[in-house]
């Protein structure tokens, strides 16, 4: 196996979650819609806020990546929702489907050998699509553990069972 292709792999590992934390669907997958808004004392956000700035802050990464026009959300202000519940019952649903696609698209995005993971992008600052792939890994194992938290705290966590993506 070549170094490109072992490294492809890891990244896609590592943003799946088969690696130290625990995956997207596990942390949020069943969390009542009565809780989807609940902000426990001491915790500065609701599960519903950290489902949103997950998905918001993936996106916006994702299209960094891909789209040299893409123009980002206003820091930081951009990346949360404005309200601490979700507006009906079926918009975790909705926002969890958006965060799988978008990160299978990037996971295909760095799996894909056409892609320089090391090539700085023309319309970056340096970046390139390796350290936005290991930026959304890091971001999202960080609030997953937030979310894992935020559950503990409400009284729905039961601990997980490996699921897919």
């Amino acid at each position: 196996m070549t170094i490109d292709r072992s490294l492809r792999e890891h990244l896609r590992n590592l943003l799946i979650g088969r690696q130290a934390h625990v995956r997207f669907k596990e942390a949020l997958a069943g969390v009542p819609f009565n809780l989807q808004g609940a902000r426990p004392e001491g915790a500065e956000h609701t599960p519903w806020q950290v489902l949103e700035h997950l998905r918001i802050a993936q996106w916006d990464i994702l299209e960094f990546s891909r789209d040299q026009g893409h123009v980002s959300p206003s820091f930081p202000e951009g990346y949360w929702p404005e309200t601490s519940m979700p507006p009906d019952e079926h918009a975790w649903g909705e926002r969890c489907d958006r965060f799988k696609k978008d990160l299978l698209d990037m996971v295909d995005l760095v799996s894909d050998p056409r892609q320089d993971l090391v090539a700085p992008f023309p319309h970056g600052t340096g970046q390139t699509l390796l350290r936005e792939a290991l930026l959304i890994a890091d971001h999202n194992a960080y609030h997953l553990g937030e979310a894992v938290l935020l559950r503990r705290m409400l009284g729905c966590w039961e601990e997980a069972r490996p699921v897919d993506v």
